[in-house]
């Protein structure tokens, strides 16, 4: 099992409002060099989103749960059918009935985590990803860096984030960004 932490980031590593759903003034920074680049299995998921499950926080989950379902591509067809956590203490079970496959994650969120026997694919939810980011659970980063400096908004790594090592598994130019992977070293 592994920890897959999936994110837009910017180039000083900035991770807020990517689609500008959060409505902050520099939001929607993903998109300023077109949906082309940004669209389809962009993080290379595959059959790791077919077997393994999302862990989604709450306003992700929220903000997914009223996009994706709409959506009828391959890749959404994937994303529709794949397995979702909802890590919310808000939320009902009635609640996550809104979008196929998707339950409360139970219990303590770091013991869940652990506690899978299946790759956990983690996609925005900055508070999940701080929280596994401090706990030293993630096993790999992939990355789609868009060449924009916002100066401000929360940061992938949280100040004080445990010293980790990664190795560059991959790097490729996606247009005008670039997909990065990076794994435990």
């Amino acid at each position: 099992m592994s920890v897959i932490v999936i994110e837009f980031t910017t180039l000083d590593g900035r991770i807020t409002d990517p689609d500008g759903s959060d409505g902050t003034p520099l939001g929607g920074w993903m998109f300023r060099h077109g949906r082309e680049h940004v669209s389809g299995d962009k993080f290379r998921l595959g059959r790791t989103l077919d077997e393994g499950v999302l862990l989604l926080g709450r306003r992700t989950w929220q903000l997914f749960s009223r996009l994706w379902p709409n959506r009828t591509d391959e890749f959404s067809a994937r994303m529709n059918a794949a397995a979702k956590l909802v890590a919310s203490r808000t939320l009902t079970a009635a609640d996550t009935a809104a979008w196929a496959n998707s339950r409360l994650l139970e219990g303590d969120l770091l013991g869940a985590v652990q506690e899978q026997d299946r790759d956990v694919v983690v996609t925005g939810s900055t508070g999940v990803v701080h929280r596994l980011i401090e706990a030293d659970l993630v096993d790999e980063y992939r990355l789609l860096t868009v060449p924009v400096v916002l100066g401000t908004g929360a940061r992938l790594f949280p100040e004080g984030a445990p010293v980790g090592d990664f190795r560059c598994a991959q790097a490729e130019p996606v247009g005008p960004a670039c997909y990065t992977r990076y794994l435990r070293a």
